[in-house]
């Protein structure tokens, strides 16, 4: 097992560095708050905050010596760690930046850093050949594409899809750290059907993207569904000291077994959908499927073919259905025929 041993000599050598979890906690810190020109900061200042998120994020309420933040920030100003941060000290009191626009996540990745990455991705792409790591083919891909572009300071070879005007994003870490660590979360949230803001107490279970959107999945006191809420519509996000709960039904391998998306409530209709689809898109379909369940069940003369496919149907199966505009028509059941009718009728008087 040459994969095995290469993933473990990679873990021993790079998982199991100096720079611990805390200390890049302290580091985040320490950056954010000289990110912030508004305020003038003393060390007792940056103490503080780095003492606020480590109980915040690790639940360590000891604090911190004035020893290891002014240790922090020698760590930030050297070249050990390829940040490199221009920390001064002015008025023999404050410390800031002396490029204001400077940021350690914004910082280069040192030649040291694209090596020990590159070691990472041959490691990785030993394992592409085991079934449980199948799932890995697009993170290499991405490592790559990354390695590629600060070796070379050119264009990338590979075009991931994105959004750079995604809100939200910065909700994905303490959402995360709070399913991680069981937390209940206090969201303010308001719906695009919505003009008020209303709160949500969220028990929550999981992150999930779907077409460039990110949800999070949870259930809420005194209830037993589960809901989503889309990120991007969060206003405000806060620890809760309601104690959390779990649902030991919800099992995130199977709970999307059944949709398409992530649109799911009890009373969402089941059926089994036969569909055709014209010869200029049926081999689009066939190589790839809309939904896992899909399967062929007849090649036509005219090069058409027929597909079945069993769903609930919720928002997101109609809007994937109309996608195809006059390519598919829907066979059965009647009662989607019928709600597909509706919607192009609907269609009709503004074109």
């Amino acid at each position: 097992m040459r994969s095995m041993e290469l993933f473990y000599s990679f873990t021993k050598k790079y998982c199991f560095m100096p720079v611990n979890r805390n200390a890049l906690i302290r580091y985040k810190t320490i950056d954010q708050c000289l990110q912030n020109h508004y305020r003038q900061w003393t060390i007792d200042d940056l103490i503080d905050a780095c003492s606020d998120a480590l109980a915040e994020y690790e639940g360590i309420y000891k604090g911190i010596s004035r020893r290891t933040v002014q240790m922090d920030i020698q760590m930030m100003r050297s070249e050990k760690l390829g940040y490199n941060a221009p920390i001064e000290v002015y008025d023999n009191k404050y410390y800031r930046y002396a490029d204001p626009k400077y940021s350690i996540i914004n910082a280069p990745i040192s030649e040291n850093d694209l090596q020990i990455l590159s070691e990472a991705v041959d490691v990785l792409k030993q394992f592409q050949g085991y079934q449980h790591f199948e799932e890995m083919s697009d993170l290499v891909g991405r490592l790559q594409d990354r390695i590629n572009v600060a070796h070379h300071r050119g264009y990338p070879i590979i075009d991931f899809e994105r959004n750079d005007r995604l809100v939200g994003l910065e909700y994905l870490a303490p959402i995360y750290d709070a399913i991680s660590k069981k937390r209940t979360i206090l969201i303010q949230y308001r719906s695009f059907r919505s003009r008020q803001i209303r709160d949500y107490y969220l028990y929550p279970y999981l992150l999930k993207e779907y077409r460039n959107r990110w949800f999070v999945f949870g259930s809420r006191p005194k209830k037993s569904e589960i809901i989503n809420l889309a990120l991007d519509r969060i206003k405000k996000l806060e620890l809760s000291d309601i104690p959390f709960r779990s649902i030991p039904d919800f099992n995130p391998n199977t709970y999307f077994d059944d949709i398409i998306g992530v649109t799911k409530y009890p009373g969402l209709p089941k059926a089994t959908v036969r569909f055709r689809v014209t010869n200029n898109d049926a081999s689009y379909i066939l190589t790839k499927p809309i939904h896992h369940s899909q399967r062929l069940v007849e090649k036509c003369s005219d090069g058409s073919m027929i597909f079945e496919m069993t769903v609930l149907t919720n928002l997101e199966f109609y809007r994937e259905m109309f996608s195809y505009g006059a390519s598919m028509t829907i066979l059965e059941p009647q009662f989607v025929v019928d709600e597909m009718r509706k919607r192009v009728k609907a269609m009709l008087p503004i074109y």
